[in-house]
C-alpha cells in the first residue's frame, strides 16, 4: 500500500489539485490519532482517513471548499452528540490545497515579455511565453523553467488551446500587432481567468472597450480587463515596466490567498 507521501507525489507529477487534511490535534477520546492524514481529490476521492463519521463528511466538505478557494483551512470539532458519536473528543486539524500554483499565459515575447517571465522565475508562476512571429524562439536564451510555446496566426485556435483555462489561470496580452491583441482578450473574456491584464493607453482601452460591445456583444466591454497594466510605481524601460507588472501579479496573488 502507497503512504500518503507517495500519493501526494503522483498528484503533483499530473498537477491534480488534491487536499491533504492532516489532524494537528487530538483532545480526550478521539476516532483518530494526531498525525492522521487523508487526501482529497475534486471528485471527492479519498486516500487515507481522520477516523470516518460526520467528522471525516465535514472535513471532506470543507477540502473541497479550500480547492476551490485555494487557501488554507484550520478547523476543528468536539465530538458530541450532534456527530453522533458518543467519543466526547476534539479534534483538530489543518487542510491544505495542493497542486494550484498560479499560472501565466503571456502573449508575446518582445523586450517586455521576456522580463517578465525571467522576473517571475523562483515566484509561484509558471510561465508560459507564447509568440506567433516564425521561429521567435530560435534564439532566445530562457530560464528552463520557462515555456515558450509558438503559435500560428493562420489558426487562431492553437492561441486557444496554448492557454489552461481555470481559476488558476492569468492571461496577459502583450504582442506586436493591436489587432492580436484585441483577438486574445476577446477570446480571455470568453473563458475563465484568474486575472486578465492588456498592455496599452487608456485610448486603446477606451477603444477595444467599444469594440468588444459593438462587435463582439460582451457587454461588459473592458470592465475585467486590467488597462494598463503594472502597478504605478514609475519608470518605462522594458525591465521597469516588467517589474510593475510583476509586482501586480504577486499582489493578486497572495491577495487571493488571504481574502
Amino acid at each position: 500500500m502507497k503512504n500518503w507521501i507517495e500519493i501526494l507525489s503522483e498528484f503533483k507529477e499530473k498537477q491534480q489539485p488534491v487536499a491533504l487534511v492532516t489532524v494537528t490535534k487530538c483532545y480526550g477520546s478521539t476516532p483518530c490519532v494526531l498525525g492522521s492524514r487523508m487526501i482529497i481529490t475534486e471528485e471527492k476521492e479519498l486516500f487515507g482517513t481522520i477516523g470516518g463519521g460526520k467528522l471525516e463528511f465535514l472535513a471532506i466538505d470543507q477540502a473541497i471548499k479550500a480547492l476551490h478557494d485555494n487557501k488554507i483551512i484550520e478547523s476543528g470539532y468536539t465530538l458530541g452528540p450532534e456527530f453522533e458519536q458518543c467519543c466526547g473528543g476534539k479534534v483538530e486539524f489543518i487542510i491544505e490545497p495542493m497542486n494550484q500554483s498560479p499560472e501565466l499565459f503571456l502573449f508575446g515575447a518582445g523586450h517586455i515579455g521576456q522580463e517578465i517571465a525571467s522576473l517571475l522565475v523562483g515566484t509561484p508562476f509558471k510561465v508560459n511565453l507564447i509568440d506567433s512571429r516564425t521561429d521567435w524562439f530560435s534564439e532566445k536564451e530562457l530560464d528552463p523553467s520557462i515555456n515558450p510555446c509558438q503559435v500560428s496566426e493562420i489558426d487562431f485556435k492553437t492561441f486557444r488551446d496554448a492557454v489552461k483555462w481555470g481559476r488558476n489561470c492569468y492571461v496577459i496580452a502583450l504582442t506586436h500587432n493591436h489587432a492580436i491583441d484585441f483577438d486574445i482578450i476577446s477570446m480571455a473574456l470568453q473563458n475563465e481567468t484568474k486575472f486578465l491584464g492588456l498592455i496599452g493607453s487608456k485610448t486603446k482601452k477606451a477603444r477595444f472597450h467599444n469594440m468588444l460591445i459593438k462587435e463582439m456583444g460582451i457587454e461588459d466591454g473592458m470592465k475585467n480587463v486590467v488597462c494598463p497594466i503594472g502597478l504605478p510605481i514609475g519608470g518605462d524601460t522594458p525591465k521597469e515596466i516588467a517589474i510593475s507588472v510583476v509586482a501586480q501579479l504577486l499582489q493578486v496573488h497572495y491577495q487571493g490567498l488571504k481574502n
